[in-house]
């Protein structure tokens, strides 16, 4: 399965595995950015993401967690 920047519950989930012991709520835009593109699975051009889909991407991290 391939990633896109628009799949952001697939890579809360990808992210939760990835780094358990984090508090997504607590994670950097920028640290953010990079773990979803150093995604085994992600495949998008880093140029489609923005604040609004990492914003996105992080909140359903968080309910992910929850």
């Amino acid at each position: 399965m391939q990633l896109k920047w628009t799949d952001s519950l697939d890579i809360a989930i990808e992210l939760d595995e990835a780094h358990p012991d984090v508090d997504p709520a607590q994670v950097r835009f920028t640290d953010l950015r990079e773990w979803v593109m150093a995604l085994e699975a992600f495949n998008d051009d880093p140029e489609h993401c923005g604040e609004k889909i990492l914003e996105a991407i992080q909140l359903a991290w968080i309910e992910e967690r929850e």
